[in-house]
């Protein structure tokens, strides 16, 4: 199926321009050093060369994936990970194409991650991704994720731009899983919550109406849940930073070491679980006027999201360690407490920035362990909404 010309400029490759887009990829200066930087101990021209054979016959982007990309994945799941695991409500393949709404971790991995459990747990498709334009600093970027089922977000807009853009966007959600049909996976804000203290923008829910009904989304709001965050001592320089200096904007070069952190850092356990399809109960918010009914929603997949949190023991550490109690010890042994105290003795050795100060950065660093317990914790409480 060739996809409407409306969505040109924010679309993922189609079958047809997929092998067009490998050839371009390897051509590209800049992506060749990268694959040599990554596998210096082979000719470049060998691992082109590798690429190209195994992408011959490739015509779409899920085969890409398939075929490559999974292998690759893998690659990182076993080398910086403790284990991926998913759970939560059956979604059977023969019941359509989702839209999973989740908290955002990591830049690339999230969604990574979730094509290969679908995969693995026997759904013929991947994901589609919402993916910022503020990363496609390169033109091999935008390349290579297109060819990776990214459609792209375009940031940075006046007001009337960014309505304009939402509505396309939108639409082409509402295109990829009724028509194409393809699932997608959307962060449920803008960029990640650097405390971890993961809230649905009503912005994003308004955004996904405005092509059309969101029953026929069938979304599934998702946890995801990392033990350890490779970038979380990057994210406290960035609060200081700011802190210091309310003007101080992220570099283009800070994005890439993001990247490469989170990809490449040491994550523990990492656990995904769904839950239900919203549509099991967006009905009963029918009634609300559209403000309420969006705070609703948003507050109801805030709290499907809190409750499937996997916590470790180092979630608890951080909590006591930040209020000064020892209100949660049954969750955690000496030997774990030990262990995450030299974690994070480590991760705030690795912050440099002029006037380092740790006990805020400290502070930091707990918060965005800790904030999961805390979510949980009041989304569990018998007066929450039942799910």
């Amino acid at each position: 199926m060739s996809t409407p010309d409306k969505f040109s400029e924010i679309r993922p490759y189609d079958e047809g321009e997929v092998q067009e887009a490998i050839k371009e990829l390897l051509a590209d200066r800049q992506f060749r050093h990268v694959l040599k930087a990554q596998v210096p101990f082979l000719p470049l021209c060998l691992t082109t060369g590798l690429i190209r054979l195994l992408t011959l016959g490739i015509k779409s982007p899920t085969q890409l994936q398939k075929r490559l990309m999974r292998p690759i994945v893998n690659y990182a799941r076993r080398k910086t990970t403790d284990g991926v695991t998913f759970q939560g409500t059956p979604l059977p393949p023969t019941d359509g194409n989702y839209l999973f709404l989740s908290n955002h971790r990591d830049i690339v991995l999230d969604s990574a991650f979730l094509s290969i459990l679908l995969l693995n747990a026997g759904h013929s498709t991947t994901c589609e991704i919402a993916i910022g334009d503020n990363l496609l600093i390169h033109p091999w970027i935008r390349t290579f994720v297109r060819l990776n089922k990214a459609f792209i977000v375009r940031r940075s807009l006046s007001p009337r731009e960014m309505f304009k853009s939402s509505q396309l966007m939108s639409e082409y959600i509402h295109y990829a899983i009724v028509k194409k049909p393809d699932n997608v996976w959307i962060a449920q804000r803008e960029g990640r919550a650097k405390d971890s203290n993961d809230r649905t923008q009503e912005a994003v829910l308004k955004m996904l109406a405005m092509g059309g009904d969101l029953r026929e989304l069938n979304i599934v709001p998702l946890a995801i849940s990392y033990e350890y965050d490779p970038c979380d001592y990057l994210k406290a320089a960035e609060f200081q930073l700011k802190r210091d200096n309310p003007a101080w904007r992220k570099s283009t070069k800070d994005d890439l070491t993001s990247m490469a952190t989170g990809i490449m850092g040491q994550k523990g356990r990492v656990a995904y679980h769904t839950a239900p399809c919203i549509n099991a109960w967006l009905d009963e918010y029918a009634e609300l006027p559209p403000a309420q009914f969006y705070e609703a929603v948003a507050k109801r997949i805030d709290r499907d999201i809190h409750r499937r949190y996997c916590l470790f023991p180092g979630n608890y550490v951080a909590l006591d360690l930040l209020e000064g109690t020892r209100t949660h010890a049954d969750h955690y042994t000496p030997d774990d407490e030990e262990r995450f105290t030299a974690y994070l003795a480590g991760q705030l050795a690795k912050i440099d920035i002029p006037d380092k100060d740790e006990p805020y950065l400290r502070e930091r660093i707990l918060t965005m362990y800790a904030n999961p317990v805390r979510n949980h914790l009041a989304a569990c409480k018998p007066d929450a909404v039942r799910s």
